[in-house]
């Protein structure tokens, strides 16, 4: 599933995003979504989410 939906990412996911450090790189974090920080409905990008760990990047990938 695509990370550029609002709709798709829910509280409690497993993602993949990337950091704002990574961009250049493209690496990739797992984690699991705490907050959804994107207030559109869609991002060209990925979906702005803070994860439980603290960080704070685009989804790329829903894991589950």
């Amino acid at each position: 599933m695509s990370g550029t939906k609002r709709t798709n990412i829910k509280p409690g996911l497993q993602v993949r995003i990337v950091l704002k450090s990574d961009q250049r790189t493209g690496k990739l974090t797992d984690g699991i979504v705490k907050d959804i920080l994107t207030k559109s409905a869609t991002h060209p990008h990925g979906i702005k989410v803070r994860l439980q760990s603290g960080q704070v990047g685009r989804v790329k990938e829903i894991v589950s």
